[in-house]
């Protein structure tokens, strides 16, 4: 059976039973849970270390908040 194949017969399953099929493919693809703690640690050190470094420069949250909702406004206007 070709993955075409598949799709098709997938695709023909009522809608709770795709939506079942799609988190059992979905949850396959997930890397297990201590190699993405790892990869969290690291990258917070690398955060934290160019932040200590002045590498980077904070924002505060009021203005990034301000930021994502214009953003998304005019997402949705058009």
């Amino acid at each position: 059976m070709t993955t075409e194949d598949l799709l098709a017969q997938v695709l023909k399953l009522p809608r709770q039973e795709r939506a079942r099929v799609a988190e059992q493919l979905l949850s396959s693809l997930e890397e297990p849970e201590e190699q993405v703690t790892v990869a969290w640690a690291r990258e917070l050190e690398r955060r934290s270390r160019e932040i200590a470094e002045g590498k980077v420069q904070t924002v505060e949250w009021e203005t990034v908040r301000a930021e994502v909702l214009k953003e998304l406004k005019q997402r949705r206007a058009g």
